[in-house]
């Protein structure tokens, strides 16, 4: 037995776990359905891509869209573990022995947050790895075609003594190396006042960003009032990483837990805005709080004894709570991307309602 967990904690935790892995499972195979279908819509028909490219490219979507709709696990599991210890008549055998709603509610709740603690730290750089190999496959695939040929790049770089403002015609990503094709860099420097001046400029037929240089290759180089000289390669110092550099053509989705906070340090050093980075930074922050806020909340609708009736019509409204917590968290997070509120907002907004409405729920259930 666990330290700290009686006979009751584990058996309530073990019935906990049975339903939101069955949940999960559902979900999961319909997110593979619904995926490999659009997949093959939108990839499929449009290129040569055989049913196994296919479905290689929905197992590497999958996960991250799975993650996506992960509260829903906790939350159907949840209904469904509690709605049936409550038609066995196991939650009377309890609460006739003097067991509050609040200890058997605990076990799911830290299971969840427990839960979400292992998504955000173990399998958020799993789905955000496979996501960004989905995004370099999906744009193999589809690189022929006219609506998805490639687009122009800009990137900056920089650091305390100047900038570089990189601009391509085209890239490849061919694994973790990055091409750029069509290359311009236009170089500034500080001065003593701190204000970027213009010092020179640089077009290359490519670029590949090596560690801590980027190499380019037909080089034709000019500074300010003086002509042009022409060089077979020139190395340029590079502050960007090649997951830095990816990061830039890449959704925030696709960027590892982990690598946030160096995403959102280089992002603003070289003078973007890191704002959807630090939203999602903030929502993974969130997400146990979510998670536990959604086992709270399917627990707290399911308690109505069975025999009182109103059983089913509690456990839908409870359901319904949690899209809408969902949807509520999907607009704050799209508010937020947008700069209309803060990120820190956007991202916690929703889980703290959430937590906060299952408590006032389980409050207003509980009668002991």
């Amino acid at each position: 037995m666990m330290p700290g967990l009686s006979v009751m904690d584990l058996y309530l935790l073990r019935r906990t776990a049975r339903s939101v892995a069955g949940a999960l499972a559902v979900i999961s195979a319909v997110i593979i359905l619904i995926q490999f279908e659009e997949l093959s819509r939108s990839v499929g028909v449009r290129t040569d891509a055989g049913p196994s490219e296919v479905l290689w490219l929905t197992l590497l979507r999958a996960p991250s869209l799975i993650l996506l709709l992960s509260p829903f696990v906790f939350l159907f599991g949840g209904i469904a573990a509690f709605v049936a210890l409550n038609r066995s008549s196991e939650l009377t055998a309890m609460r006739a022995a003097g067991v509050s709603a609040w200890r058997f509610i605990a076990p799911s709740a830290a299971f969840a947050f427990v839960a979400g603690l292992a998504v955000v730290m173990l399998l958020n750089p799993l789905a955000a790895g496979l996501s960004a190999r989905f995004e370099v496959e999906r744009a193999r695939l589809m690189q022929s075609y006219l609506s998805d040929a490639p687009k122009e790049v800009w990137l900056r770089q920089g650091d305390d003594r100047g900038l570089v403002v990189i601009h391509a015609k085209s890239r490849d990503l061919e694994g973790d190396a990055i091409r750029l094709r069509a290359v311009s860099l236009f170089v500034y420097q500080k001065d003593a006042d701190g204000r970027l001046q213009f010092r020179r400029r640089i077009e290359a037929a490519q670029a590949v960003l090596r560690a801590g240089f980027w190499n380019l290759k037909d080089v034709r180089e000019a500074s300010a009032g003086q002509t042009a000289v022409r060089s077979d390669t020139l190395s340029i110092r590079s502050t960007l990483t090649a997951e830095g550099a990816v990061d830039r053509f890449s959704s925030p989705e696709a960027v590892t837990f982990w690598g946030l906070p160096a995403a959102i340090r280089q992002t603003e050093m070289a003078g973007f805005s890191a704002r959807s980075f630090r939203l999602r930074l903030h929502q993974l922050f969130a997400t146990p709080i979510l998670f536990a806020a959604m086992a709270i909340l399917a627990a707290a609708s399911s308690l109505r004894l069975s025999r009182q009736g109103g059983l089913a019509l509690a456990a839908g409204a409870g359901a319904a709570t949690g899209f809408l917590v969902f949807f509520f968290n999907q607009m704050t997070g799209a508010l937020a991307a947008a700069d209309i509120i803060p990120p820190l907002v956007g991202a916690w907004a929703p889980p703290l309602v959430a937590l906060l409405s299952g408590l006032a729920l389980l409050c207003y259930t509980e009668d002991g």
